[in-house]
Order: C-alpha cells, then structure tokens, then sequence
C-alpha cells in the first residue's frame, strides 16, 4: 500500500470516529439538558468519553422503557432486541469498531479506559430485568432493589471513574475511596430519580422499585430521603480526591440531585403519584457556576 492510500485508510477511521462521537453528543442533547450541563463542565480529555458512555446506556434504556413497546415490540421482541444490542455492544467492545456509530464511540472509550464486561453485563442484567408483559407489575424486594441499583447506575459510575482516572497513578486506598464515592453517587442518583418518576413508573411502565407492595407513604418517603442524604454525603467526601478536571462536573451533578432531593422531601407522597418533582433551569445554571467556583480555589491533584 502506498503512504498516500495508508494515509487516506487513517483519515477514513479518523472521520467515521469523530461522526460517531458526534452521534453520541446528539443522544445526550435530545435526552438531558441537565447532564449535557455537566458534560460541558468536564476537562477535555474527559468530555468525550462520558458522553459516549451516556448514548451507550440511554439506547439501551430506552428499548426496556417503552420506545421498542411503542413501536410494536412485545416482550419477547423487545428481549430480543436488548440481547442483539448486548452482542454487538461486546463485540464492539472486542474488536474497536462498528457499524453502529454509538456503539463505535463507547468501544473506543471502553478500550482506552479499561471498561469491560464486568461492568457492561450487570449494566444489562438490570435493563434486561425491566422488561415484562404490559400486565404484569413487577414489584423489587430489598435485594432485588440492591441488584437493579447497582447494575443500572453503579456500575456507570464506575465507568465514568475509569475515565477519570485511565491517566492517573492513584494508591490502593485513593481508587477504593474513589470508587465507593461513584458508586453512592450513581445509587443516589437512581433512587432520586425513582422518587421523582413514581407516576411514570408506577402507572405506565408497570413497576415498583421502592416498595414491593402498595403506595409509598410519607414516612415511605421520608426513609428513602435519608438513604439518598447518606449515599449523597458519601459521595461528596470523594469529589476532593477526584483529578481536579473532573470534580467541577461531578459537583454540580451532585448539587443538582441534593437539590432534587430536596424538593422531594417537601412534596407529598400522593402528589409524587401525580407529577414529576423538577429543578428549575436557573437553579440549575447557579448551582453549575457554584460548583466550577469552588473547584477553581482547589488544589489541583
């Protein structure tokens, strides 16, 4: 092969990779303005990486949480498209590339980040758990709760640390600190975001995450508040450990969903049932310029 035709085989893999990047900012732009705010607040070297993580997971949410339902698939179909996007998220995974943008994006990350399938296939088992007849309310005991916690917003805790920290050298007892701070932080965020989706979750999707039978109650509520407020404060005593062009993004996730917790606390148990609690975009933008000021009078690690 020539230089020129060698050249020009780069340049082709180049362009398809920064378009598949490309894919995968556009996922996070129609889905969350509120996490593509904290994309935005990481470091360079960062950014990119968690928002091909993010697609990754939101295509596979999205086929257990009613798109694949509502274009026809029953339950049997839709378990078949789940394990189709598993093979070939593993495969990608495998060999670096695919023919699915997003799928390219995230093996890229994956690969040069170190994120295998110890934590991609309990990502999946949790999705894979959320499918059922329309019928059918599935109800999660403790241990089932503990499970689905884990698989469905731990573990992509865990993988947003191994992006952080692909570049860094960090003692045994730093990486053990750090990864118990994303993993409560990815717990907090989950149960935050089942206090707020009660009516979508309960009344359309058939499911009950915090109580394996009936409503939840105020006291119901009130308990879960203080398991988020402790996995909330664990979390925190981390940030300060994390590469200092990290920490402004996760900080300002972290204060969006103590803010969010907050206005859970405050609303009623039965009007949880009825609508979604939200954080204003203002609240959201100040608590986002908090969170760079403090991290911008830190010592950088």
């Amino acid at each position: 092969m020539s230089a020129d035709r060698e050249e020009s085989s780069t340049e082709g893999l180049g362009r398809f990779s920064r378009a598949a990047d490309t894919a995968s900012t556009d996922v996070i732009r129609a889905y969350s303005t509120s996490f593509g705010l904290a994309t935005r607040l990481l470091g360079e070297r960062h950014r990119q990486h968690v928002r091909n993580i993010y697609a990754m997971v939101r295509i596979a949410d999205e086929i257990v949480d009613g798109v694949a339902a509502q274009a026809g698939l029953d339950a049997s179909a839709q378990s078949a498209a789940l394990e189709s996007y598993i093979a070939a998220t593993h495969r990608s995974m495998r060999e670096g590339y695919s023919t699915d943008l997003v799928l390219h994006a995230f093996a890229r990350t994956a690969r040069e980040c170190g994120i295998g399938e110890d934590l991609t296939q309990p990502f999946f088992d949790s999705m894979a758990s959320d499918i059922s007849a329309p019928s059918d309310f599935t109800a999660f005991d403790a241990d089932a709760h503990e499970r689905y916690v884990y698989g469905s917003a731990e573990v992509v805790g865990l993988m947003c640390l191994r992006v952080f920290l692909h570049e860094e050298t960090r003692s045994d007892e730093e990486r053990a600190a750090l990864e118990h701070g994303a993993r409560q932080l990815g717990a907090a965020f989950q149960n935050v975001n089942f206090l707020r989706d009660l009516a979508d979750d309960t009344d359309r999707l058939q499911r009950g995450y915090l109580a394996e039978s009936g409503r939840l109650t105020d006291a119901d509520r009130d308990e879960w508040v203080r398991t988020i407020r402790g996995q909330l404060d664990d979390a925190r005593r981390s940030i300060p450990l994390l590469p200092k062009d990290a920490r402004a993004a996760v900080r300002s996730a972290h204060a969006l969903f103590e803010a969010l917790m907050r206005r859970v606390a405050r609303t009623p148990a039965a009007t949880l049932y009825e609508r979604r609690v939200r954080v204003p975009d203002p609240v959201k933008a100040l608590l986002a310029a908090r969170a760079v000021l403090v991290t911008a009078t830190e010592r950088d690690r």
